[in-house]
């Protein structure tokens, strides 16, 4: 599998598992356009890069600026958002049991 070899969802966003196991998951995320802020709260760490793109989160009270190479902890039971994302941008998404 080629990183770089996907399609562009026109809404929401395309998730694709890379890799698993029992402690870690790999994840490739291809946005396409979103309509509204999307709620995240995951039960395990998650570290992000984006790849392509452009991305507006908030943590908290916190509001994260991503561009490409970009690169972000979050830990397990923290709810985010995404604000706002570019239409193709490419994420690549490890999650960490805790």
């Amino acid at each position: 599998m080629n990183l770089f070899d996907y399609k562009v969802p026109k809404e929401d966003e395309e998730f694709s598992t890379l890799f698993a196991n029992e402690r870690v998951k790999i994840v490739r995320i291809v946005s396409g356009t979103i309509k509204e802020a999307k709620e995240f709260c995951d039960d395990e760490d998650e570290w992000v890069v984006l790849l392509k793109g452009e991305a507006k989160l908030q943590i908290n009270t916190k509001t994260i600026f991503m561009q490409e190479g970009d690169t972000l902890f979050i830990p397990a039971n923290t709810p985010h958002k995404l604000l706002e994302v570019s239409k193709g941008a490419l994420w690549l998404a490890v999650h960490i049991k805790v």
